[in-house]
């Protein structure tokens, strides 16, 4: 059975044309206009992944909205907002409200489909860790592979997905440098510089509400990221 996307866009020469696209590419899309329509299409059932505009119906932040709904609903179903607002504040906004990730429609439908495919491929491995690997243990943190969950010196640290990937990825081998690339391998995603950049401080300030004296991610300039165990 085909995997099921759902586009939401409010423009109907785009939506069709990236329907055209994933179509053709072997998925099953089903189109929604606005917030109140998708909402109502979704509601028995969601699909294997939300493609998602800001801007709906003449509201100009409904995309939020929804974001924030579908994630209410599902801690791991991947959502990609694609919208022409290309700034950072709106970037940094939807990947908060748990985004896998934020493309602009300036993006080619090659690389597009290859974001698609990246969250696929990493749903499809969800279920694939071995017993030996259930947890990860690195001082006061503790990483569940099964449940999905992180803690903090005993804390809930409450991650997205593929925030949840990136400390997986960094914590495994501390001290070892990851750049950007070999953190989207890992994390099985594919994404810009820039969104690696705001996941990384969205995972900092969350480890930092719990404990405010976290200093565990290190940037390392010109090459990427380690994770630091604490002295």
């Amino acid at each position: 059975m085909p995997r099921r996307i759902a586009i939401i866009e409010d423009d109907p020469a785009i939506g069709a044309n990236y329907a055209d696209a994933l179509s053709a590419h072997g998925y099953a899309v089903q189109l929604h206009a606005d917030r109140a329509s998708a909402l109502a299409g979704l509601q028995d059932r969601l699909p294997d992944l939300v493609l998602l505009d800001i801007g709906l119906g003449g509201e100009p932040d409904a995309g939020f909205a929804l974001c924030r709904e579908l994630r209410g609903r599902s801690a791991t179903l991947p959502i990609i907002f694609l919208t022409a607002r290309d700034n950072e504040f709106d970037m940094v906004a939807g990947l908060r409200l748990g985004a896998d990730d934020y493309v602009t429609k300036s993006v080619s439908l090659p690389h597009l489909l290859a974001r698609v495919d990246a969250l696929f491929r990493r749903a499809a491995l969800g279920g694939a860790t071995k017993s030996d690997e259930d947890t990860l243990n690195r001082g006061a943190l503790a990483i569940d592979l099964k449940r999905f969950t992180v803690r903090w010196n005993g804390r809930p640290v409450d991650l997205t997905l593929t925030e949840f990937w990136l400390v997986h990825a960094l914590a495994r081998h501390p001290g070892h440098v990851k750049n950007r690339e070999q953190l989207m391998a890992e994390a099985h995603i594919v994404v810009d510089d820039s969104t690696i950049t705001s996941h990384i401080r969205r995972m900092r300030r969350k480890f930092a509400a719990t404990d405010p004296g976290f200093d565990c991610i290190d940037t390392v300039y010109g090459l990427g990221y380690r994770w630091r165990s604490p002295d």
